[in-house]
């Protein structure tokens, strides 16, 4: 069983060095540690935002509400430091706590009125979406030394790269979701859900308290990727992170994780994610390219891995049936 669970990570693990591996072979410069910094600092706040999705999609839901809380969280953040006076440490520390209690919300309806997270989530992405374009309609740019020291903070890497404030971010919020979910009772509850619910309740999970947990920590993944893409962009803009919901999924699945439920890494996030960046750096090198190749091969990328991931898990349930 094991096993089986680690056939889809070592798939997209192999994709990656594959496509890592293309890219040094056609360009000189593909292997070096600049290139490798900034595609963890371009893809910091995508990542960050589907290491909050695995745990939903974990235990067998959907966050559609993703890209518009990055959206508001920027514009916030934006209105806060710019109009309010506040400290940007103090702006973010709202966002964040603004998103746990919106995902942990979420999870209450969810759990409480039994409706499927598709629709409350889809709900909420409105719901985000447009309180955003309620407190402005236009980009709103930050201008703060502080956000600027750290946007410019860089930790050096061999060579002319270096890891920013953004990547190291994301590295933290991707080894807090490991331990989170491999490591905690919390995780074991989340793959118990996902696995089987009612399996899970006869087991005892704590079916509420989990589904609150697991949207409440969508939450805060999200509405830090909106803080990450604030830093990124220095502004705040109703219309940002569009779609960013279906990339992150899009990561979680070609991570290797089902959509089922029940059976995936978080470190499998990271490889999709960086698949996905790996790709568009490819795109950019080559320079003759429209940027929509990375959506659509992006788009083959998720249908080969849903395929494949249907067909490993026929295969293994007919071995087990033939065994027994």
């Amino acid at each position: 069983m094991k096993n089986e669970r680690l056939i889809p990570l070592m798939a997209t693990l192999l994709v990656l060095l594959l496509l890592y591996g293309l890219g040094m072979v056609q360009y000189r410069n593909f292997a070096s540690t600049l290139v490798l910094g900034n595609l963890l600092t371009d893809n910091a706040f995508v990542i960050t935002a589907a290491i909050g999705m695995s745990f939903v999609i974990l235990a067998g839901g959907i966050d559609l509400s993703v890209g518009s809380m990055i959206a508001f969280v920027g514009v916030g953040c934006a209105l806060l430091i710019t109009k309010a006076g506040w400290h940007p440490l103090e702006a973010v520390a709202a966002a964040l706590l603004f998103g746990v209690l919106f995902g942990a919300a979420m999870g209450w309806v969810i759990d409480v009125f039994e409706i499927q997270p598709f629709i409350v989530t889809l709900a909420g992405m409105f719901l985000l979406r447009g309180l955003a374009f309620g407190l402005t309609l236009e980009s709103i740019p930050i201008q703060s030394p502080f956000l600027d020291s750290v946007a410019g903070f860089k930790l050096p890497l061999p060579g002319r790269g270096g890891l920013s404030a953004s990547a190291l971010i994301m590295l933290a919020a991707l080894g807090l979701g490991i331990i989170l979910a491999h490591w905690t009772r919390f995780g074991i509850n989340v793959y118990a859900l996902g696995g089987d619910r009612a399996s899970a309740v006869l087991l005892g999970v704590p079916v509420r308290r989990t589904t609150v947990g697991i949207y409440a920590l969508s939450g805060f993944y999200s509405s830090l990727a909106g803080v990450l893409y604030t830093l990124y962009t220095a502004s705040g803009y109703p219309l940002a992170a569009v779609g960013v919901e279906l990339d992150a999924i899009a990561a979680v699945v070609i991570g290797g994780t089902l959509l089922t439920g029940g059976v995936g890494y978080i470190v499998g996030t990271l490889f999709g994610g960086l698949i996905q960046g790996v790709i568009q750096t490819l795109i950019a090198f080559d320079g003759s390219l429209n940027s929509w190749w990375t959506k659509i091969a992006v788009g083959g990328l998720l249908f080969a891995f849903i395929v494949f991931q249907r067909t490993i898990t026929r295969s293994f349930s007919s071995l087990r049936r033939g065994a027994a």
